[in-house]
């Protein structure tokens, strides 16, 4: 389970630094690929795979299952974390994203997410009062 916030920087090479504590879980390689909410996604090599077939199981015949299926593997790439525990963001996530130095790396359970720093600012600061108003929808019972 990946948690937390971090907040490493992008260098020139578009390189970051992926959070120490999660670099065994990572060290099969990882995939970043397209988020909502113009975030990245990094998926451990197998949890990727595991999505996967998630996808291939529900029907082809679903549009949404395939625009998501598009947007998801199109904007995919799998890399390796370099010995410092660097992975190389591609330029095209990059722009998608609009990653420029200062970026957070948050924790979201089965993935981590990289945000632009003052995009990830921003949504946390809209979304705290829908998270305080949604906890009894989505968790019933929670107090």
């Amino acid at each position: 389970m990946f948690l937390g916030t971090h907040t490493p920087r992008l260098d020139q090479k578009g390189r970051l630094f992926l959070p120490a504590k999660y670099r065994d879980e990572l060290s099969g390689g990882v995939v970043i690929t397209k988020g909502q909410e113009r975030c990245l996604y990094v998926f451990p090599a197998d949890g990727f795979v595991h999505l996967t077939e998630s996808l291939r199981s529900a029907p082809v015949t679903a549009k949404a299952v395939r625009d998501y299926g598009r947007m998801l593997f199109s904007g995919a790439s799998d890399q390796a974390c370099d010995k410092q525990g660097r992975v190389t963001i591609p330029s095209k996530l990059r722009d998608y994203a609009g990653l420029e130095r200062e970026c957070v790396v948050i924790g979201a359970d089965t993935r981590l997410e990289i945000w632009d720093a003052h995009a990830w600012a921003e949504y946390e600061a809209e979304q705290e009062q829908v998270f305080a108003r949604l906890s009894e929808e989505v968790l019933p019972g929670m107090s």
